[in-house]
């Protein structure tokens, strides 16, 4: 379902993106899609979107009535267009991929490393500055422990994964060998 609902989603954030580029208010834009996400995630209006019975333009004005009038006109016309789609219920997941088109637009890639100890600031600035030229991007890393990596790091950048934890490389054989 998830799978889904980016499949819905994505080409609404990357023509809002594309737009927002266009008219130089990726901010704005950003701002206002994160407003309108915490809008249609909370609980009571997620009842309301999933509502069929509901006017899909009373819906609109509620959440755009909600939002204020910080939410430029464009950004207005794209969540009439959702309205009137019966896609009010990907706002949350638009406005996540729209975060990640301008991270990756701005050159900067996030990168979540888990390992079992904690790390140094001296092995956290070669990590970075290692993934940073492998990735080709400025990284902005989180780091987390796990002891049940038994051993090294796991490190996700978007699709991409490095598995050099002592519990992936036991996995690894094991399928290797058909336990």
């Amino acid at each position: 379902m998830a799978g889904d609902i980016t499949t819905i989603a994505r080409p609404y954030a990357e023509a809002a993106f594309a737009r927002a580029r266009e008219s130089e208010q990726v901010d704005a834009w950003g701002e206002a899609l994160a407003t309108l996400s915490a809008i249609a995630a909370d609980p009571r209006m997620a009842e309301q979107i999933g509502n069929p019975n509901l006017p899909r333009g009373r819906l609109r004005d509620a959440i755009l009535e909600i939002a204020d009038d910080g939410v430029p006109s464009e950004v207005r016309n794209l969540v009439s267009l959702l309205a009137a789609n019966n896609r009010l219920s990907t706002l949350p997941e638009i406005a996540r991929l729209f975060e990640a088109l301008r991270i990756r637009h701005q050159g900067v890639r996030r990168v979540q490393v888990l390992s079992t100890f904690e790390l140094g600031e001296d092995a956290r600035r070669d990590l970075a500055a290692a993934l940073e030229k492998r990735l080709g991007a400025e990284v902005e890393m989180t780091v987390e422990t796990d002891p049940s990596l038994i051993g090294g790091v796991q490190i996700r950048a978007g699709d991409l994964v490095i598995d050099g934890s002592v519990r992936g490389k036991l996995h690894k054989l094991a399928t290797e060998l058909q336990f």
